[in-house]
Protein backbone atom coordinates (compact mmCIF):
# COMPACT_ATOMS: atom_id res chain seq x y z
CA UNK A 1 0.00 0.00 0.00
CA UNK A 2 1.36 3.29 -0.75
CA UNK A 3 2.64 5.91 1.78
CA UNK A 4 2.01 8.99 1.07
CA UNK A 5 2.99 12.30 3.28
CA UNK A 6 0.36 15.04 3.71
CA UNK A 7 2.04 17.55 0.78
CA UNK A 8 1.70 13.79 -1.70
CA UNK A 9 -1.88 13.41 -0.90
CA UNK A 10 -2.96 17.30 -1.78
CA UNK A 11 -0.87 17.09 -4.47
CA UNK A 12 -2.88 14.22 -5.53
CA UNK A 13 -6.28 15.96 -4.77
CA UNK A 14 -5.38 18.97 -6.92
CA UNK A 15 -4.46 16.94 -8.93
CA UNK A 16 -7.84 15.02 -9.30
CA UNK A 17 -9.42 18.29 -9.09
CA UNK A 18 -7.32 19.90 -12.57
CA UNK A 19 -8.62 16.62 -14.22
CA UNK A 20 -12.01 17.66 -13.89
CA UNK A 21 -11.51 20.47 -14.53
CA UNK A 22 -9.55 19.79 -17.87
CA UNK A 23 -13.29 17.41 -18.93
CA UNK A 24 -15.97 19.99 -18.06
CA UNK A 25 -15.86 22.23 -20.72
CA UNK A 26 -15.38 19.18 -23.34
CA UNK A 27 -18.68 17.73 -22.00
CA UNK A 28 -20.65 21.04 -21.29
CA UNK A 29 -20.37 21.87 -25.09
CA UNK A 30 -21.60 18.34 -26.05
CA UNK A 31 -24.30 17.92 -23.18
CA UNK A 32 -27.21 18.47 -25.46
CA UNK A 33 -25.77 19.11 -28.49
CA UNK A 34 -28.33 18.15 -31.32
CA UNK A 35 -25.35 17.47 -33.59
CA UNK A 36 -24.08 14.90 -31.08
CA UNK A 37 -23.97 11.52 -32.56
CA UNK A 38 -23.26 8.19 -30.30
CA UNK A 39 -21.47 4.84 -32.15
CA UNK A 40 -22.95 1.56 -30.54
CA UNK A 41 -19.84 -0.37 -28.89
CA UNK A 42 -21.75 -3.38 -28.83
CA UNK A 43 -22.46 -3.85 -32.49
CA UNK A 44 -21.36 -7.44 -33.03
CA UNK A 45 -21.93 -8.41 -29.43
CA UNK A 46 -20.09 -8.28 -26.20
CA UNK A 47 -20.92 -7.09 -22.96
CA UNK A 48 -22.25 -2.94 -22.42
CA UNK A 49 -19.54 -0.80 -20.91
CA UNK A 50 -21.50 0.94 -18.21
CA UNK A 51 -23.88 0.41 -15.96
CA UNK A 52 -26.17 -2.48 -15.11
CA UNK A 53 -24.20 -4.31 -18.32
CA UNK A 54 -26.52 -7.57 -18.19
CA UNK A 55 -29.49 -6.47 -19.04
CA UNK A 56 -30.92 -8.08 -22.86
CA UNK A 57 -32.07 -4.21 -24.19
CA UNK A 58 -29.01 -2.31 -22.67
CA UNK A 59 -26.77 -4.59 -23.75
CA UNK A 60 -27.60 -3.96 -27.44
CA UNK A 61 -27.00 -0.62 -27.01
CA UNK A 62 -23.74 0.47 -26.00
CA UNK A 63 -22.60 4.13 -26.81
CA UNK A 64 -19.90 6.25 -26.92
CA UNK A 65 -20.08 9.59 -28.05
CA UNK A 66 -16.90 11.98 -29.21
CA UNK A 67 -17.59 13.86 -25.72
CA UNK A 68 -16.58 10.53 -24.09
CA UNK A 69 -13.34 10.34 -25.91
CA UNK A 70 -12.28 13.90 -26.08
CA UNK A 71 -13.04 14.27 -22.33
CA UNK A 72 -11.13 11.12 -21.45
CA UNK A 73 -8.22 12.72 -23.58
CA UNK A 74 -8.27 15.66 -22.10
CA UNK A 75 -8.17 14.12 -18.43
CA UNK A 76 -4.96 12.08 -19.91
CA UNK A 77 -3.46 15.00 -20.97
CA UNK A 78 -3.23 16.83 -17.69
CA UNK A 79 -2.29 13.58 -15.56
CA UNK A 80 0.70 13.28 -18.30
CA UNK A 81 1.91 17.10 -17.46
CA UNK A 82 0.80 16.35 -13.65
CA UNK A 83 1.90 12.94 -12.53
CA UNK A 84 3.81 11.15 -15.23
CA UNK A 85 4.95 8.40 -13.30
CA UNK A 86 1.41 7.14 -12.03
CA UNK A 87 -0.25 4.67 -14.28
CA UNK A 88 -3.76 5.50 -15.96
CA UNK A 89 -6.81 3.22 -16.80
CA UNK A 90 -9.79 4.65 -18.60
CA UNK A 91 -12.73 3.23 -20.76
CA UNK A 92 -12.06 4.67 -23.90
CA UNK A 93 -8.23 3.97 -24.34
CA UNK A 94 -5.68 1.42 -23.60
CA UNK A 95 -3.88 1.17 -20.36
CA UNK A 96 -0.90 3.13 -19.47
CA UNK A 97 1.88 1.98 -17.22
CA UNK A 98 3.13 4.08 -14.44
CA UNK A 99 5.91 3.38 -11.88
CA UNK A 100 4.90 4.93 -8.53
CA UNK A 101 2.32 2.45 -8.13
CA UNK A 102 -0.50 4.78 -8.23
CA UNK A 103 -3.04 4.43 -10.73
CA UNK A 104 -5.86 6.78 -12.16
CA UNK A 105 -9.28 5.13 -12.90
CA UNK A 106 -11.53 7.20 -15.32
CA UNK A 107 -14.76 6.98 -16.87
CA UNK A 108 -15.30 10.34 -18.73
CA UNK A 109 -18.92 10.06 -19.02
CA UNK A 110 -20.70 7.64 -16.35
CA UNK A 111 -23.78 7.58 -17.83
CA UNK A 112 -23.53 8.12 -21.85
CA UNK A 113 -27.21 6.82 -22.30
CA UNK A 114 -28.40 9.50 -20.02
CA UNK A 115 -25.81 12.04 -21.75
CA UNK A 116 -27.21 11.88 -25.06
CA UNK A 117 -30.55 11.90 -23.58
CA UNK A 118 -30.54 15.15 -21.51
CA UNK A 119 -30.44 14.23 -18.44
CA UNK A 120 -28.03 15.59 -15.43
CA UNK A 121 -27.62 12.14 -14.26
CA UNK A 122 -24.09 11.38 -16.16
CA UNK A 123 -20.93 12.30 -14.56
CA UNK A 124 -17.02 11.90 -14.99
CA UNK A 125 -15.37 9.71 -12.71
CA UNK A 126 -12.06 10.20 -11.18
CA UNK A 127 -10.62 7.85 -9.11
CA UNK A 128 -6.79 7.03 -7.47
CA UNK A 129 -6.05 3.79 -6.33
CA UNK A 130 -3.05 1.78 -5.19
CA UNK A 131 -2.71 -1.94 -4.62
CA UNK A 132 -5.16 -2.36 -2.17
CA UNK A 133 -8.06 -0.29 -3.65
CA UNK A 134 -9.71 3.65 -3.96
CA UNK A 135 -7.49 6.09 -1.95
CA UNK A 136 -9.49 8.58 -3.61
CA UNK A 137 -11.75 9.79 -6.03
CA UNK A 138 -14.66 12.06 -7.23
CA UNK A 139 -18.07 12.08 -9.28
CA UNK A 140 -18.42 14.86 -11.24
CA UNK A 141 -21.48 17.03 -12.45
CA UNK A 142 -20.42 19.27 -14.78
CA UNK A 143 -23.81 20.89 -15.47
CA UNK A 144 -25.63 21.59 -12.24
CA UNK A 145 -21.51 21.92 -11.29
CA UNK A 146 -21.45 19.66 -8.34
CA UNK A 147 -18.47 17.57 -7.76
CA UNK A 148 -18.81 15.18 -4.41
CA UNK A 149 -15.47 13.60 -3.30
CA UNK A 150 -14.36 11.61 -0.98
CA UNK A 151 -11.16 10.06 0.35
CA UNK A 152 -7.81 11.33 1.82
CA UNK A 153 -9.68 12.63 5.18
CA UNK A 154 -12.12 14.77 2.64
CA UNK A 155 -15.61 14.00 2.22
CA UNK A 156 -17.12 16.66 1.14
CA UNK A 157 -20.02 18.99 -2.19
CA UNK A 158 -18.51 21.46 -3.82
CA UNK A 159 -20.96 23.46 -5.24
CA UNK A 160 -21.40 27.59 -6.61
CA UNK A 161 -18.30 28.02 -4.60
CA UNK A 162 -18.73 26.76 -1.30
CA UNK A 163 -18.73 23.21 0.04
CA UNK A 164 -20.61 21.05 2.57
CA UNK A 165 -19.70 17.64 4.22
CA UNK A 166 -20.68 14.70 2.61
CA UNK A 167 -22.45 12.04 5.13
CA UNK A 168 -24.80 9.11 4.71
CA UNK A 169 -28.04 9.35 6.37
CA UNK A 170 -28.87 7.47 9.44
CA UNK A 171 -29.83 4.21 7.66
CA UNK A 172 -33.62 3.23 8.56
CA UNK A 173 -35.29 -0.36 8.57
CA UNK A 174 -34.95 -2.16 4.91
CA UNK A 175 -38.91 -1.98 4.73
CA UNK A 176 -38.35 2.21 4.72
CA UNK A 177 -35.55 2.48 2.70
CA UNK A 178 -35.00 3.76 -0.61
CA UNK A 179 -32.72 2.02 -3.52
CA UNK A 180 -31.75 2.93 -6.75
CA UNK A 181 -30.42 1.34 -9.62
CA UNK A 182 -29.64 2.41 -13.08
CA UNK A 183 -32.14 -0.05 -15.19
CA UNK A 184 -35.09 -2.09 -13.78
CA UNK A 185 -33.65 -5.23 -16.17
CA UNK A 186 -30.83 -5.25 -13.87
CA UNK A 187 -28.41 -8.09 -14.89
CA UNK A 188 -28.56 -11.95 -15.62
CA UNK A 189 -32.46 -13.82 -15.01
CA UNK A 190 -30.51 -14.67 -11.56
CA UNK A 191 -29.31 -11.13 -10.54
CA UNK A 192 -32.37 -9.81 -11.64
CA UNK A 193 -34.69 -11.87 -9.35
CA UNK A 194 -32.39 -11.30 -6.77
CA UNK A 195 -32.72 -7.43 -7.18
CA UNK A 196 -36.32 -7.75 -7.08
CA UNK A 197 -36.68 -9.40 -4.16
CA UNK A 198 -35.06 -7.00 -2.56
CA UNK A 199 -36.48 -4.40 -4.12
CA UNK A 200 -40.35 -6.23 -3.14
CA UNK A 201 -38.83 -5.19 0.57
CA UNK A 202 -38.29 -1.47 0.66
CA UNK A 203 -40.58 1.49 0.49
CA UNK A 204 -38.95 2.96 -3.29
CA UNK A 205 -37.21 2.14 -5.57
CA UNK A 206 -35.92 4.22 -8.49
CA UNK A 207 -34.12 4.14 -11.71
CA UNK A 208 -32.06 5.39 -14.41
CA UNK A 209 -29.31 7.69 -12.36
CA UNK A 210 -26.25 6.42 -13.24
CA UNK A 211 -23.65 7.63 -11.51
CA UNK A 212 -25.69 9.99 -9.45
CA UNK A 213 -27.26 7.51 -7.46
CA UNK A 214 -24.22 7.09 -5.16
CA UNK A 215 -23.62 10.53 -5.08
CA UNK A 216 -27.05 11.02 -3.90
CA UNK A 217 -26.28 7.85 -0.67
CA UNK A 218 -22.88 10.14 -0.28
CA UNK A 219 -25.24 13.04 0.65
CA UNK A 220 -27.50 11.77 2.98
CA UNK A 221 -30.52 11.37 0.42
CA UNK A 222 -31.17 7.47 -0.43
CA UNK A 223 -30.36 4.26 0.94
CA UNK A 224 -29.12 1.70 -1.28
CA UNK A 225 -27.64 1.41 -4.50
CA UNK A 226 -27.63 -2.00 -5.99
CA UNK A 227 -26.27 -2.94 -9.55
CA UNK A 228 -24.76 -5.69 -12.35
CA UNK A 229 -22.28 -6.49 -14.81
CA UNK A 230 -20.39 -3.21 -13.83
CA UNK A 231 -16.10 -1.96 -14.48
CA UNK A 232 -13.99 -1.40 -12.28
CA UNK A 233 -13.76 2.28 -13.63
CA UNK A 234 -18.00 2.65 -13.32
CA UNK A 235 -17.17 2.35 -9.22
CA UNK A 236 -13.58 2.95 -8.06
CA UNK A 237 -14.65 6.87 -7.74
CA UNK A 238 -18.08 5.78 -6.17
CA UNK A 239 -17.13 3.19 -3.52
CA UNK A 240 -14.13 6.05 -2.13
CA UNK A 241 -16.54 8.77 -2.00
CA UNK A 242 -19.51 6.70 -0.07
CA UNK A 243 -17.05 5.21 2.12
CA UNK A 244 -15.37 8.37 2.93
CA UNK A 245 -18.82 9.73 3.76
CA UNK A 246 -19.60 6.61 5.74
CA UNK A 247 -21.32 4.14 3.75
CA UNK A 248 -20.18 0.82 2.49
CA UNK A 249 -19.58 -0.81 -0.82
CA UNK A 250 -18.99 -4.61 -1.59
CA UNK A 251 -20.24 -6.82 -3.94
CA UNK A 252 -23.19 -9.37 -3.42
CA UNK A 253 -21.27 -12.09 -1.28
CA UNK A 254 -19.62 -9.06 1.33
CA UNK A 255 -16.17 -9.09 -1.32
CA UNK A 256 -14.91 -6.12 -2.08
CA UNK A 257 -15.82 -4.70 -5.47
CA UNK A 258 -12.79 -2.69 -6.82
CA UNK A 259 -12.90 -4.53 -10.04
CA UNK A 260 -16.85 -3.79 -10.52
CA UNK A 261 -19.45 -7.01 -11.18
CA UNK A 262 -22.25 -7.17 -9.09
CA UNK A 263 -22.51 -3.69 -6.57
CA UNK A 264 -24.17 -3.32 -3.46
CA UNK A 265 -23.94 0.44 -1.68
CA UNK A 266 -25.47 0.72 1.68
CA UNK A 267 -25.79 3.85 3.99
CA UNK A 268 -25.32 1.54 7.42
CA UNK A 269 -23.57 -1.54 8.23
CA UNK A 270 -27.21 -3.09 9.56
CA UNK A 271 -29.02 -2.10 6.34
CA UNK A 272 -25.96 -3.56 3.93
CA UNK A 273 -26.66 -6.42 6.39
CA UNK A 274 -29.93 -6.71 5.29
CA UNK A 275 -29.98 -6.31 1.92
CA UNK A 276 -26.61 -9.14 1.36
CA UNK A 277 -28.90 -11.56 2.98
CA UNK A 278 -30.95 -11.41 -0.10
CA UNK A 279 -28.87 -11.05 -2.78
CA UNK A 280 -25.88 -13.15 -1.46
CA UNK A 281 -28.76 -16.37 -2.50
CA UNK A 282 -27.75 -15.67 -6.25
CA UNK A 283 -25.40 -17.70 -7.60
Amino acid sequence: MAVLSTSDRQELIDAALAAADAARPVTLRWFRAPELSAENKAVGGGAAGEGAGGAERAESFDPVTRADREAEAAIRALLRARRPEDAVRGEEFPDTAGRSGLTWVLDPIDGTRGYMSGTPTWGTLIALRDEGGPLFGLIDQPFTGERFLGGFGRAELLHAGGSRPLAVRPAPALEQATLFSTFPEIGTPAERAGFEALSSRVRLTRYGMDCYAYALLALGCIDLVVEAGLHAFDVQAPIAVIEAAGGIVTDWQGNPAHDGGRILAAASARLHEQALEILSRVI
